[in-house]
């Protein structure tokens, strides 16, 4: 067979994994809402509805009937492609996602972004420089930024930069400006375990015998570190990158919580505080499936940064 062939194979198998995985993630937490305590109709009528009103909503909603007949309802609207109606505002969930979901990837790719710059460029510093003052600093930094958790560090960043020097705006969403300290917020977690990972791999490739041959050679240090360290040590981090990025959709909830941004973070929040079922198996079909292909992309990009994992 053919590389190119192989690699088409591997995707779609790979995909075919991560239908596989959102349908399970689906499912999973169908069931888990339906044993949760609490009736989404009396949640909708309040605490002063009779029974009868109550009644009336369960039958509107379907929440009346039995749990295998709401699950097949469920899955056979998802399969044509219909995520349901909200039961607080009757707009299909799918507009709330569309208005939501531009907001969320511009935080969550930001964040990213910046993780993936601060994780690397901070990493080969203290890893070139290791056990030097450089990296002791670098390794301080990171151990405060892992044991920071993001809504504390959400509000110091607010009282910092927001109320104290008035440079950055503390709430909202829609400018480049507003971003800036959500996605700072966001990345910080991320952006240290990555600095810790790529530090420790280049300290290890450092290690190896083939960059004393290297050297050895009369290469550029510069050109062994780029070329050969760098690329080898990346492997790993990328690797923990692809694990990461559950725990960067998670934090994301608090932290548009925290900067009052629009975004599915929010929006889950909203739902799960009145049970709105296809509001909250919307969002997490979303995250489960970004999740999911964000690892594809991961496994993908081992073969453009280290031609060996190709031609195994």
């Amino acid at each position: 067979m053919s590389a190119g062939r192989a690699d088409a194979a591997y995707v779609l198998r790979r995909l075919v994994a991560a239908v596989a995985g959102s349908f399970a993630a689906a499912t999973l937490v169908f069931l888990i809402l339906y044993w949760l305590p609490g009736d989404p109709a009396a949640l909708i009528a309040g605490d002063d509805a009779s029974p009868q009103m109550v009644a009336n909503i369960q039958a509107r909603l379907g929440t009346n009937a039995p749990l295998w007949h709401q699950y097949v309802t469920y899955i056979g609207h998802l399969l044509h492609g219909d995520l349901g109606t909200s039961f607080t505002t009757n707009e299909p969930v799918s507009h709330r996602l569309a208005g939501q979901l531009g907001a969320s990837l511009q935080l969550t790719f930001s964040a990213c972004l910046m993780s993936i710059l601060a994780g690397v460029v901070f990493g080969v510093i203290a890893g070139v420089n290791h056990d030097r003052w450089v990296d002791h600093l670098i390794q301080s930094v990171t151990m405060f930024m892992t044991s920071m958790p993001p809504f504390w560090f959400g509000l110091l960043l607010v009282m910092i930069f927001s109320v104290t020097l008035r440079w950055l705006p503390a709430i909202g969403s829609g400018s480049l400006r507003q971003l800036i300290l959500p996605s700072l917020c966001l990345s910080s977690l991320l952006a240290a375990q990555l600095t810790n990972m790529v530090r420790n791999s280049v300290i290890d490739v450092l290690e190896e015998p083939f960059v004393t041959t290297l050297r050895g050679k009369g290469l550029l240090e510069r050109s062994v570190l780029y070329r050969h360290v760098l690329r080898n040590a990346l492997i790993p981090a990328i690797t923990m990158f692809g694990l990461l990025v559950g725990e960067l959709l998670s934090s994301a909830v608090v932290v548009e919580t925290v900067f009052a941004r629009q975004g599915l973070g929010r929006l889950m929040v909203e739902a799960l505080g009145v049970k709105d079922i296809p509001m909250i198996m919307g969002v997490t079909l979303f995250a489960s499936t970004f999740l999911i292909l964000a690892n594809l992309l991961v496994d993908l990009s081992y073969s453009w940064i280290d031609p060996r994992v190709r031609a195994a």
